[in-house]
């Protein structure tokens, strides 16, 4: 939707190349979000190692600096992210290191050693894959994500974190259940990838054709007051309803629905969801809409 629009807000013809372009563009740049998270919560488990360093050289370390416990830094989970060939690259080629604010995570991680959750891991004398990831799951999300200061700071480093936040937030958490299903060049994955470069590639190749089923649609509504973003999504909606054979037509409607409350104007919710119902009615009357249900595809 939004190589579309800035595609189309430049020129009135749309380049398939340029907008394939951009689209890799985007996914690159949440790949980047999601590796720095990652990165975010196993430099916050490592500092257990720093702040050990740096409380043992006191002049006059007490009992507790030259005895700080330091479980987390061998945390399995840990060091499965770690070891992890496409996070070490990944790393390097966008010098997370220089990128992070090494004060924050310092703050973040003096504030788990403060909670309960924390003490208990510590001080169990054994290791189980359940707490590791229990413990790396809680800073993630109730130390990181709820840190407004680390939020300002990941919206101010990258442009896409408003638009990626809620499925960068629930990225994270799937990978540290399964780890192995990621790879931090991928993390989107092949499926979304294509299917987001198809819709991509029909929106432009049918635009003309879609346009011709929206057009007459529009005869109670007023031209001026129709947002280009919103002409966009029906355009994308029409795509999924004739192109796409495994996503529900209810699925597609309500989908941008919410895309149009959250990015277009106080009326679009309305507008998208009227013109696409319609053209669903006829589209389903004219038998042009197939649809392969889920069961058969298992």
């Amino acid at each position: 939707m939004q190589c579309l629009y800035a595609a189309e807000s430049e020129s009135t013809a749309t380049s398939e190349m340029s907008s394939l372009k951009l689209l890799k563009s985007y996914l690159d740049q949440t790949a980047e979000l999601f590796a720095f998270c990652i990165f975010s919560l196993t430099e916050i488990a490592r500092y257990a190692e720093t702040d050990a360093k740096l409380r043992s050289s006191k002049h006059l370390p007490s009992y507790e600096d030259l005895h700080v416990n330091i479980k987390i830094a061998g945390n399995s989970l840990l060091w499965k992210i770690l070891e992890t060939a496409s996070f070490q690259t990944i790393i390097k080629q966008k010098h997370f290191a220089e990128k992070i604010n090494q004060e924050l995570i310092r703050k973040i991680y003096y504030s788990l050693v403060e909670t309960e959750l924390y003490k208990i891991y510590i001080n169990e004398e054994s290791r189980d894959k359940k707490s590791e990831k229990e413990l790396l799951s809680f800073i993630f999300t109730d130390l990181m994500m709820a840190n407004e200061e680390f939020t300002d700071f990941l919206e101010e480093h990258f442009l896409q974190w408003d638009d990626d936040a809620e499925m960068i937030y629930q990225m994270v958490l799937n990978y540290l259940s399964k780890p192995a299903a990621y790879e931090f060049n991928d993390v989107v994955g092949p499926e979304k990838t294509n299917y987001a470069l198809t819709l991509l590639k029909t929106a432009i190749e049918k635009k003309d054709y879609t346009m011709e089923m929206i057009k007459p649609k529009l005869n109670n509504w007023d031209p001026d007051r129709i947002a280009a973003l919103d002409m966009i999504m029906l355009r994308m909606g029409i795509c999924e309803f004739l192109y796409f054979e495994t996503i529900p037509t209810k699925v597609t409607i309500n989908e941008y629905i919410d895309l149009a409350k959250s990015y277009s104007t106080q009326q679009s919710g309305q507008f998208i969801n009227g013109i696409l119902d319609s053209i669903h009615k006829e589209l389903q009357a004219a038998g042009s809409i197939k649809k392969v249900e889920f069961k058969k595809q298992s």
